[in-house]
């Protein structure tokens, strides 16, 4: 089935600034959406999604049914932040309101696409008004062209699928650059949706966590995409990986901020002043075999929102 802007579906462009040139209407909720102030997510009620991840969950996330209706705290806010290159994506239902929040880099796309789409159809079973959206956000024109690759890629990908998805949001590429001092620069870093409402805005995150580091590592050592929560059990699980010594840290630890940017990034000229010092703590922690195995025979490491809304590691044995 086609991906539909203005309910009609498109013809898949040879190019991005084709694309623009074919649905100019596009243009302004780019621009309504860049427009938002960037707001400081707090972390109670934020389930962070790093770069090769997505999650998925349900506006009745948090809610249980008893007696009465009880509400605790758990994911009313997915978010993702740090997109040069990369591209972020949020497919929602619009009938049950469940929402997909993804960070792609290029590496599998069909892929990622796929098991979105997947995921946010299981949590609307059973929904029988309602249509399926989506809004993609990221990439800047970029020296090696690796943004306009991304959007023709997820394009396609979603002109694949075997649902009617409808494209609300693009603001992609040429749609999010700006020039400063003759420099081409992403006008949005990072996004977030509330799952209640599917309200769309910018928004930047203190805390990233639960582990960080370990789930930066994972994409570093070029893991696949991976969902990382549970929406039913309402749990982050971060699956086992391989981790493996990066023999090569003690080397990169010694240079300059400019060597490991241009070395480590797709876009050195761009990037958050943060991402050098996060780069180094992901060659610190590869460099040294962890105290306690990552994965204690081969179990995911698994949170829970508690009832302040922070996330708490449970114990997950059988």
């Amino acid at each position: 089935m086609p991906l539909l802007v203005s309910n009609r579906p498109i013809d898949l462009p040879s190019s991005t600034g084709d694309f623009i040139e074919r649905y100019s209407q596009l243009k302004e909720t780019a621009k309504s959406l860049q427009s938002k102030p960037v707001r400081k997510i707090d972390r109670k009620g934020l389930l962070y999604i790093h770069q090769r991840e997505f999650a998925a969950t349900t506006p009745q996330d948090g809610y249980s049914m008893g007696d009465l209706l009880q509400i605790q705290s758990s994911v009313s806010i997915l978010g993702t932040e740090d997109a040069t290159t990369c591209h972020m994506v949020v497919l929602r239902h619009s009938g049950s309101g469940a929402t997909s929040l993804g960070h792609c880099d290029g590496a599998d796309t069909e892929v990622t696409v796929s098991l979105m789409l997947n995921a946010v159809k299981s949590l609307s079973v059973g929904c029988d008004s309602g249509r399926y959206e989506v809004h993609l956000v990221g990439g800047f024109i970029d020296e090696r062209s690796l943004s306009h690759r991304l959007t023709l890629e997820l394009l396609e990908a979603f002109n694949c699928q075997p649902e009617n998805i409808h494209l609300e949001t693009y603001c992609l590429t040429e749609l999010n650059d700006v020039v400063k001092q003759n420099i081409h620069w992403p006008v949005i870093y990072g996004i977030a949706v509330n799952v209640k409402t599917g309200d769309i805005f910018r928004a930047t995150f203190p805390d990233r966590g639960p582990d960080e580091i370990i789930r930066a590592a994972r994409t570093f050592l070029e893991g696949s995409i991976m969902s990382v929560y549970n929406a039913k059990e309402e749990q982050l699980q971060i699956e086992p990986y391989q981790w493996k010594q990066f023999t090569a840290a003690p080397f990169w630890l010694q240079q300059t901020d400019q060597v490991i940017l241009q070395n480590f990034s797709t876009s050195p000229l761009v990037e958050p002043s943060h991402f050098v010092k996060h780069e180094r703590s992901i060659f610190q922690f590869l460099s040294h075999y962890p105290e306690e195995p990552l994965f204690p025979k081969g179990r995911s490491r698994i949170y829970k929102k508690t009832a302040d809304g922070l996330w708490e590691r449970i114990d997950c044995a059988a």
